[in-house]
């Protein structure tokens, strides 16, 4: 086994809280219905890779039951975090994530949204990473997907649909990091203040690469190995307001 076959990968993923009070009856409200279903199919891709450690942060004050349980139950080797994001950065248009980002930030090599599809010739691929590699991301931006335009072995441009005038025109499943790079830039965060939405890929990278020095992976940039997918809005229309079942079910 070669050196780089025996690299361990950690992957750090943030989820979402699934229930927010409600300040007027006091009671707590489903808000993120599908939480559970997103991190089950992401588990179960994360289960077929070998030498993972899975760094789990959760946008919530503290670690939910229901999160809790599904990581002691999920057969990973898994850390579970927790970090709220302030209440006044809970609005459409800023960017997601950020302090659940950096909380991870001391281990980590790729950002996994529990919502995207993964290919696992993909973590395969990310595992040779010397500093940052990259590779095209599909459904995003509009388009059937999204990549660096590579020459010669070197990211030269980017095929994109939104403001190819970033610096790193890419998308958050786009790039991975090696360990080395983050320990040697220990000041390297994701900007909560002065990042628009959809720069915080460009204002992170800035911090520890450039453009020449990236590592084009998936044939020189032409495979798509991960999907932006989402998983779609749930239809609760006729969720009973009274009148539950008299089980109470986890979904």
């Amino acid at each position: 086994m070669t050196d780089r076959q025996r690299v361990h990968v950690i992957y750090i993923s943030y989820t979402h809280e699934n229930v927010k009070a409600e300040y007027k009856t006091g009671k707590k409200a489903v808000v993120r219905p599908v939480q559970k279903a997103e991190l089950t199919r992401l588990a179960n891709t994360f289960r077929q890779v070998s030498r993972l450690h899975w760094i789990l942060v959760e946008d919530a004050a503290a670690r939910s039951e229901l999160v809790t349980r599904f990581v002691a139950g999920a057969g990973l080797p898994c850390t579970h975090l927790h970090v709220p994001t302030p209440r006044r950065y809970k609005r459409p248009g800023l960017p997601r994530a950020t302090e659940q980002r950096n909380a991870g930030l001391p281990g980590v090599l790729f950002f996994a949204d529990d919502d995207n599809t993964y290919s696992l010739e993909l973590f395969q691929e990310m595992r040779t990473t010397r500093k940052v590699s990259v590779w095209p991301v599909g459904l995003v931006g509009g388009r059937r997907y999204e990549r660096p335009v590579v020459e010669n072995g070197k990211v030269v441009g980017w095929y994109t649909g939104w403001r190819a005038d970033r610096p790193f025109a890419i998308d958050m499943a786009g790039f991975a990091v090696s360990l080395q790079v983050i320990l040697s830039h220990p000041k390297a965060v994701f900007k909560r203040r002065g990042s628009q939405p959809g720069m915080q890929e460009s204002d992170f990278l800035k911090q520890i690469t450039t453009v020449e020095e990236l590592e084009p992976k998936a044939n020189n940039c032409t495979k798509v190995l991960v999907w932006h997918t989402r998983t779609e809005k749930v239809n609760l229309a006729n969720e009973p307001k009274y009148h539950l079942d008299t089980v109470n079910i986890e979904v």
